[in-house]
């Protein structure tokens, strides 16, 4: 009976553990759709965002509007009128001098972290519109002596009256920087027929060269750091020049690899040759194949200029050889040189590369495999060369269309995003065109010379930016530096960007973006960010008059709405395009006031 009983209990436990085994995989199954990658979320959104008008289930379940109690900021005090939390000079003695990497991104703990309105300067008016501004702009908006008393000579900019004028000058364009970039495109021919598109200007002074550039079709964005040079990415921006805060230190420039068809820098004082190169290889990293790196000052042109340079003709040959010698080690070779100018080019020969790769005692070596190429938030610097693909090589400066066509070719490496495709780049496309139509009706300012400069701060493609490519804006496209991979895919295009984690400030100084537009930001990121502030910071970056447009899940809505009116914004609820109840646009206006300790 004993021997009987056995198979019964086997097959009792067997038939249990196919029960658990469902129930697991089932439960495995519900968790996974629950917590479905970003990337995912991102394009299930996109899909049912372009069909045609959604309706609601009836057996949909309803979730109670997020609800917060009312709020009202204070003031912050006039001292901190130009404050940039992660670039903060009052933080600068907390970390070390060493290659100036306490001018890097330091941002301060949230118990440090600001709860109140940053105020303008006394007499601030709203900038003068574009395209007047690339030339002028009211002093008391960037209220700044020292630059204006060190750099006038050169021409950088001049006081008159109640305006900062622009007279295109610069350290080595004493002629002007028309001439100066005459005298480039000479010897870069690329640059006049929409082969090169997007650039870098690194220590670029007040950008007066990016903002020639962009009656040339040339996309810039212009890097300095917060330093003694006083506010340079302010002055840009006041200008309606693409400019972010930044610095070659120790870690890598917020841009994936491969991205600018141009770098340049003119007598930019940043040590090349200096800790074996290692600044020139990340500017190697961020070019992409076939494209150029522009240098102007010392060491060039040193027989002829050395006396000016303070040095000896012997150790400004010693520099220049060593230049010569560190680019050629890195597959860049000598393209064009005439008086001040000297350009190399970004090799995409794998021939190149290969040698490196063999040359076990070569310097700088090739980067290992396991060494991410794009990973360029908070990532140190490499003393290695980031050798291209053969996806990437397609992408190289020659192999993608000129623009304007390549905006609308869906570039190779979208094949590396989850679920990317050239149709779905067109998808995109296509309904951003639709919603920018839709926030025109919405927004009328938007298009006209009321909004300058625009910052699409979660993009997936750049499809927000390519929409308005036509209106007299520029837009900062921004990557989530926690989500998939897109930036590449737009600089592909011929746009700009840059990677960002919302949790933090953004590289900028206060008022100097006229419209912020997010997409279901917080959604995505409400998890990780506290929405208070998030706002608070958008507010910062915001010009008194500016505009935001948010785009979100009707959950989040009244609890945006408490948080704008806390913060002064005049806002009101608008409905999408396809008029859907679980999502809605709020539409903000940033007012103009002053503090109520104001001195003037």
């Amino acid at each position: 009976m004993k021997n009987g009983k056995q198979p019964e209990k086997g097959s009792s436990r067997i038939l249990s553990l196919t029960v658990l085994f469902i129930a697991l995989c089932g439960f495995s199954f519900y968790l996974g759709g629950m917590f479905c990658s970003e990337r995912d979320k991102i394009e299930a959104k996109d899909v049912t965002s372009t069909s045609t008008k959604a309706v609601a289930s009836p057996k949909e379940p309803t979730v109670s509007p997020l609800q917060i109690k009312s709020v009202s900021f204070p003031e912050c005090g006039s001292e901190l009128q130009d404050y940039t939390p992660c670039t903060d000079p009052k933080r600068w003695k907390r970390y070390g001098v060493h290659r100036l990497s306490f001018l890097e991104r330091h941002c301060p703990p949230v118990y440090e972290k600001s709860e109140c309105l940053i105020p303008p300067p006394d007499g601030y008016k709203p900038p003068i519109r574009w395209p007047k501004s690339r030339d002028q702009c009211w002093y008391k908006n960037v209220p700044y002596d020292w630059i204006n008393k060190q750099k006038s000579n050169q021409h950088w900019l001049q006081k008159e009256g109640d305006k900062f004028h622009f007279p295109g000058g610069g350290t080595m364009f004493p002629r002007g920087v028309s001439h100066y970039v005459d005298q480039m495109q000479d010897l870069i021919p690329e640059m006049k027929d929409g082969t090169v598109r997007t650039a870098i200007d690194t220590g670029c002074g007040v950008a007066s060269w990016g903002g020639d550039l962009l009656d040339r079709g040339i996309l810039t964005i212009s890097l300095a750091p917060r330093d003694n040079h006083e506010a340079q990415v302010q002055f840009a921006l006041e200008r309606g020049i693409p400019a972010i805060l930044g610095i070659i230190s120790t870690q890598r420039l917020p841009f994936p690899s491969n991205s600018f068809d141009m770098a340049h820098c003119s007598r930019c004082l940043i040590p090349w040759t200096e800790f074996g190169g290692i600044y020139l290889l990340e500017i190697h990293r961020i070019v992409r194949p076939g494209g150029f790196w522009v240098l102007s000052g010392p060491p060039v042109n040193y027989k002829r200029r050395w006396r000016g340079w303070n040095t000896t003709m012997e150790d400004q040959k010693s520099d220049y050889d060593k230049l010569q010698s560190l680019l050629t080690s890195m597959c860049f070779k000598k393209y064009a040189q005439k008086d001040d100018i000297a350009v190399w080019q970004k090799l995409s020969d794998k021939s190149c590369y290969d040698k490196i790769a063999k040359n076990m005692e070569a310097y700088p070596p090739k980067c290992d495999d396991s060494i991410e190429p794009d990973s360029a938030w908070y990532t140190p610097l490499r003393p290695c060369v980031v050798a291209p693909t053969s996806k990437v090589k397609n992408s190289g400066l020659g192999s993608i269309p000129k623009w304007p066509e390549r905006l609308n070719v869906a570039p190779e490496r979208i094949s590396d995003v989850h679920g990317g495709s050239a149709s779905g780049l067109k998808h995109d496309d296509g309904k951003w065109k639709n919603r920018v139509k839709h926030y025109k009706k919405v927004l009328p300012a938007l298009g006209t010379d009321k909004i300058r400069n625009v910052m699409d701060m979660n993009t997936v493609y750049g499809g927000f930016a390519a929409a308005l490519v036509k209106d007299p804006v520029w837009v900062m496209n921004v990557v989530s530096s926690y989500g998939a991979n897109t930036l590449p895919v737009v600089f592909d295009r011929g746009l700009i960007g840059t990677y960002h984690d919302w949790c933090e400030a953004f590289s900028t100084y206060p008022r100097t973006y006229d419209l912020l537009h997010l997409d279901s930001l917080f959604t995505l990121e409400s998890q990780r960010c506290e929405m208070k502030y998030v706002l608070l910071e958008m507010d910062r970056i915001l010009r008194p008059g500016g505009y935001v447009i948010i785009r979100e899940s009707s959950y989040f809505m009244d609890a945006l709405t408490t948080l704008g009116k806390g913060m002064r914004w005049s806002c009101r609820r608008e409905e999408t395009e396809y008029a859907v109840e679980s999502e809605k646009i709020l539409v903000c206006q940033k007012k103009l006031w002053f503090s109520s300790n104001q001195t003037s």
